[in-house]
């Protein structure tokens, strides 16, 4: 009796494997993330750019590619490339940041931008001058700024960690199609419903936040970075 319980259990598992396996591949990847590396063909300093329904890494060279990301149901809108980083900006709202030469495939953070997917809905032109990248400062990392109508959003492209928001003042929208660089600071332009003079609609933002006389922002460095600079 024990002997035939054995063989019925045996044959069970094996009848599931099939099964269990199906249902490990079937599982979507987070994001619907699909990246393929070709790492045989991957450049030291690969150009990003958006083609079709992807992001595609490629040597400017030779024109092979050495990447796609795709995201199922979604299409890249604009594609900004930065040292180590490619940044991406969905049709869903999503960022994204992928490390732009890859050996196993890695895509770095997600970071999900309210509001912005109903504003480019249909618009995709309007995807223009949302993703603005700072230097790198001295002793920190690289800011990624996302600029929407309601909000400009700064990320660490370290590790895509929020570290300062400005909100538009009531009745003025910032304009991501209108924005100037000087000596490392985004010049911004924020038109306003009820104001006549220009140099009032204009906001000047830097990694770390708004400019302004006498501010004490905060830094925006790594935590392990920030102890080692104070010896600890």
């Amino acid at each position: 009796m024990d002997r035939n319980r054995l063989a019925l259990a045996a044959v069970a598992a094996v009848l599931a494997l099939p099964l269990v396996t199906a249902a490990q591949q079937a599982r979507p990847a987070p994001y619907g993330d699909r990246l393929t590396v070709l790492p045989a063909a991957a450049p030291a300093r690969p150009a990003v750019r958006v083609r079709g329904a992807a992001v595609e890494a490629y040597d400017p060279r030779s024109g092979a590619r050495s990447w796609t990301y795709r995201r199922e149901g979604r299409r890249p809108l604009a594609v900004r490339g930065a040292p180590g980083h490619a940044f991406a900006l969905w049709s869903d709202g999503m960022v994204t940041d992928t490390a732009r030469v890859l050996s196993a495939g890695a895509v770095r953070w997600h970071r999900a931008v309210p509001g912005l997917a109903g504003w480019l809905a249909g618009r995709p032109g309007r995807a223009a001058g949302v993703l603005q990248q700072f230097a790198p400062a001295p002793r920190g990392d690289g800011i990624l700024a996302v600029v929407t109508p309601e909000r400009v959003a700064a990320y660490r492209t370290a590790d895509g960690d929020l570290r300062w928001t400005l909100p538009a003042r009531p009745g003025c929208a910032f304009d991501p199609g209108r924005v100037a660089r000087v000596a490392g600071v985004l010049i911004l332009a924020q038109p306003c419903a009820d104001r006549d003079v220009w140099t009032q609609e204009l906001v000047a933002v830097d990694p770390l936040g708004p400019v302004a006389p006498g501010r004490t922002p905060l830094g925006n460095e790594l935590p392990a970075r920030v102890g080692a600079a104070r010896g600890v």
